[in-house]
């Protein structure tokens, strides 16, 4: 059985080669990914489930802004080859959702299919709710409010919250 724990800096090479190996080198391209570039991933909201000393998966949470409202985004959800289907991603999830809520936020949105997120409560929200700064299918615009109604203000132009790192347009770092 996996273990779900806060990530650790010295689990980052691992969670990078995971998410590489999950997504490819076009998620760079990935509205969602632009999103996160020079952001640090909000503190305390990541983990993952290792199973006897193997990194098994991962789910990180970014700050953003929507219209005048804070927001987190939820990105990426990854789980190694071989181990989709055991619930892994869904107890990730429900575990940063738990976090989140307890740490006093109030909505989480991600970009992604509505049957595998639902199962952790997310919804498609209203077309034309949310604007992100780049190409995204607006049915795949899922949230969740951790507060009652917290979803009814949430309306405008999707931003980064915060910039943690300068980067150049390849996402480098600025030196």
């Amino acid at each position: 059985m996996w273990e779900i724990r806060r990530e650790e800096p010295q689990d980052a090479p691992q969670v990078e080669a995971l998410v590489g190996k999950s997504f490819g080198p076009g998620r760079y391209a990935k509205s969602a990914y632009r999103l996160r570039e020079g952001v640090a991933a909000e503190n305390g909201l990541s983990f993952v489930a290792s199973e006897d000393g193997v990194l098994s998966g991962s789910v990180r949470f970014w700050p953003v802004a929507i219209g005048s409202e804070r927001a987190l985004l939820l990105g990426p959800l990854a789980v190694r080859d071989g181990q989709q289907g055991r619930g892994i991603g869904v107890a990730l999830m429900k575990r940063g959702i738990e976090e989140a809520r307890a740490r006093g936020h109030r909505t989480i949105i991600l970009v992604g299919d509505a049957s595998y997120y639902g199962r952790a409560g997310f919804s498609p929200l209203p077309r034309g709710t949310i604007k992100f700064p780049g190409p995204v299918d607006a049915a795949r615009i899922l949230g969740l409010a951790l507060v009652d109604g917290a979803l009814d203000s949430l309306k405008g132009e999707l931003r980064r919250a915060r910039i943690d790192v300068a980067v150049c347009a390849d996402g480098a770092p600025l030196v």
